[in-house]
């Protein structure tokens, strides 16, 4: 639990410019948690005040992508929250009641110049070899704002900033990361730099989930802090998520993919929780699998690292296969009906009840969803729901000198079959297995799984028989036998 007293309030608030990845997605992870552990809030807004970048249906994304990982929000774009409206674009008043507050106190003003005179500002700059800065050619004197023109910030102070992350520790930047920074534009619309704090003070924000590259701005936003006579919220900086070598972070070009593609490819929800929340938090334990109540009662902000995080990928499936494992028969049939491929659907002999003796085989095999579908598109389980079509020397085993040598002991094992009980693959394999005392392992159990499934390579003939049930094993091995006869 967090030591202090006050309630905590944590957010998301992403832009609605594009998919969610599993950057984003993470930072949402940490702020739910950690409101969630305190008996908290958790709130979810949405960023929208650059309009040329918004993209249809980000929103319905957002929130669809939130919903599959677990994350549930007190307050978002389709609550009423006690502040408002969780949609910036819907808080328009807001920013601008706290801009003339600013107009009052002599710390902000239109900005005077056109475009072409802050261009002339930056080649004099870079011409003098020094970094261009606003504050350097503020005006004396401002006229009213109309709202016409951006609104500016006057840097209330401008000195060295020194503040506590509760990842990364004491951190501090000097004067020269402080401009007077836009507040409003012309169109009316606030810049993110004004916006967000505005709305983390009217909402009670108490933590700040963020990313390390809002570090290098936070002198930006203290003075605006201070210039509003706010007391800012506490910073938590998670670690960038990095792709395999370490070298960079990870991006579109190196596989970050739409949050919700993970699902569409056959990853678990709860996996993929799992797998993020220890994507640069170590719960200080061995435990490697949690369900959401236990991330809730582990998760701890001392524990979160300072160094980048690898998106391990093969991690990532070996833990969708631990809780692909762990579904109930209920939730696997549900699962596997989801990414069995209609090709497989259409076989002469495809049943549900044989699809359901056929899972857990099918489970065994695949990490998410789309190796299975992948499997079925290449014909990997034709031989659970259609006759096997096969050459008949695949049935001699390979210390027979002619597959006719194979005969006498496929028809002891259908003799053997033929009484046996199909209750189970450990039934099938009490009537089979005496043979091979008799005969050697391999010359009964190929020329079986042959005959059964058409394959050199195939699940044991135990589980083929036990998934195909009796009368279709018999008819299988009838088949075989008939073939070698010629």
């Amino acid at each position: 639990m967090y030591p202090d007293k006050k309630k905590v309030v944590t957010r998301f608030a992403p832009s609605p410019t594009g998919f969610q990845h599993i950057g984003g997605m993470r930072t949402a992870l940490f702020a739910y948690l950690l409101a969630r552990q305190n008996n908290g809030t958790f709130i979810l807004r949405i960023e929208d005040t650059d309009k040329s970048r918004e993209v249809e249906g980000a929103i319905a994304h957002t929130e669809e992508a939130l919903r599959w990982l677990g994350i549930d929000w007190d307050y978002g774009p389709d609550t009423l929250a006690p502040f408002g409206s969780c949609i910036q674009s819907e808080r328009l008043p807001s920013y601008k009641k706290y801009a003339l507050q600013l107009i009052e106190k002599g710390l902000a003003y239109p900005d005077p110049y056109t475009t072409e005179d802050v261009e002339r500002f930056r080649t004099e700059a870079t011409e003098a070899k020094r970094p261009f800065l606003f504050r350097d050619h503020r005006p004396d004197t401002f006229e009213a704002w109309d709202g016409t023109k951006p609104l500016r910030l006057k840097v209330p102070e401008v000195k060295r900033y020194t503040w506590t992350d509760l990842v990364r520790g004491e951190l501090s930047a000097g004067e020269e990361m402080l401009d007077d920074i836009i507040l409003i534009k012309s169109d009316g619309y606030p810049t993110y730099n004004f916006a967000h704090i505005i709305d983390d003070y009217e909402m009670g924000v108490t933590h700040i989930m963020r990313a390390d590259e809002f570090i290098a701005s936070t002198p930006k936003y203290l003075s605006i802090y201070d210039a509003l006579g706010f007391e800012h919220p506490e910073f938590v900086t998670l670690p960038p998520i990095l792709r395999d070598d370490r070298t960079k972070k990870l991006g579109k070009r190196d596989g970050a993919k739409d949050i919700l593609e993970y699902r569409d490819d056959g990853y678990l929800p709860d996996a993929m929780r799992n797998f993020l929340a220890l994507t640069g938090w170590n719960p200080g334990t061995e435990q490697e699998l949690f369900n959401k109540d236990e991330l809730i009662t582990a998760f701890d902000i001392t524990k979160i690292q300072r160094a980048g995080a690898v998106f391990n990928e093969e991690k990532l499936l070996w833990m969708n296969k631990q809780y692909l494992s762990h579904l109930t028969p209920s939730e696997k049939l549900d699962f596997v009906s989801t990414y069995l491929s209609e090709t497989i659907k259409g076989l002469p002999q495809f049943s549900m009840d044989r699809l359901i003796r056929a899972i857990p085989t099918i489970t065994e095999r695949i990490s998410i969803g789309k190796d299975l579908t992948m499997a079925c598109e290449a014909g990997e389980y034709d031989y659970f729901f259609a006759p096997p079509v096969y050459e008949v020397d695949l049935l001699k085993w390979k210390n027979d000198a002619i597959v006719a040598d194979t005969l006498p002991r496929l028809e002891k094992a259908l003799k053997a079959l033929e009484t046996a009980e199909f209750s189970s693959t450990e039934a099938v394999k009490a009537a089979l297995w005496p043979l091979t005392d008799e005969f050697g392992r391999g010359e009964v159990l190929w020329p079986t799984r042959v005959a059964l499934s058409g394959r050199a390579q195939s699940p044991d003939p135990f589980t083929l028989a036990y998934i195909l049930g009796s009368a279709e094993t018999l008819t299988r091995l009838k088949g075989a036998c008939d073939k070698i006869r010629g």
